[in-house]
């Protein structure tokens, strides 16, 4: 009878720890993080005034984040994980424009040191690693999801914009495949041309071609469906302009 007890016992508190990783995984998207973008960010804008002179839930949420240690979040399931990183990225972009603004670009901030993607800002699994590495030798490398570059969100009016709620595991395909449509039908940075047979795109589809065509085969057939299958093999690809002026509620 007493080892019936211990197993039980066992079995319940695994189970409670499983349950615990998951839940403090979706907690983390969904608490202070969620109040400082439905309190900052209204379409695709950041009001990084407003955040500057109250950035508490920001920064329980980053120290949130650098508790994580590897050993959980690799208990979490891989939209979990995806969730967790694309939010990461983001909240640690808006923190590093408070600690610089104001600012007219990201590009402005550390151009003596590396710029601001060469920053080692992000706390990660007990390391101090920079945007660069958060972006592309984490995500990009271990996650094959094209539709991550219109979820991060580089503090730039040329990046996509910014949603006023955090990534969610049990959202993220609906709330990716909402966000590429939304970045791919604004026609300031992204178009078709049937009788030219041209498209008009972001330089992201530039940047990071090969995430395109290792997820569907070329550029083109994975913008493709976006644009009601108008486009074929024969159209050719020019590049918009990226604006990288500040995505400030300030600057409307």
């Amino acid at each position: 009878m007493k080892s019936f007890i211990l197993t039980i016992i066992s079995f319940c508190l695994i189970s409670i720890g499983t349950l615990t990783q998951t839940t403090y995984a979706d907690n983390l998207s969904n608490e202070q993080y969620a109040n400082v973008l439905g309190t900052y960010v209204e379409d695709g804008l950041v009001d990084y005034a407003g955040l500057k002179s109250d950035p508490e839930d920001l920064n329980n949420y980053l120290s949130q984040t650098s508790s994580v240690s590897k050993e959980t979040f690799d208990g979490w399931t891989e939209s979990e994980q995806l969730a967790f990183l694309i939010n990461l990225y983001n909240a640690q972009t808006l923190d590093l424009i408070i600690g610089n603004y104001p600012v007219k670009s990201i590009k402005d901030i550390a151009k003596k040191s590396g710029g601001p993607w060469e920053q080692p800002i992000v706390n990660l699994f007990g390391d101090k690693i920079t945007l660069n590495a958060l972006e592309h030798e984490i995500i990009r490398k271990n996650y094959p999801e094209p539709r991550v570059h219109f979820a991060l969100v580089c503090a730039a009016m040329g990046c996509p914009v910014l949603i006023d709620q955090a990534y969610n595991a049990s959202t993220l395909d609906e709330q990716l495949e909402e966000q590429t449509k939304i970045f791919l039908l604004n026609k300031e940075k992204n178009s078709i041309n049937i009788k030219q047979k041209t498209l008009m795109l972001s330089p992201i589809f530039d940047w990071f071609k090969q995430d395109f065509i290792t997820k569907s085969g070329s550029v083109i057939e994975f913008v493709n469906p976006y644009f009601d299958n108008q486009a074929n093999k024969k159209f050719k690809i020019k590049y918009t302009h990226y604006d990288w002026s500040l995505n400030d509620q300030a600057s409307k």
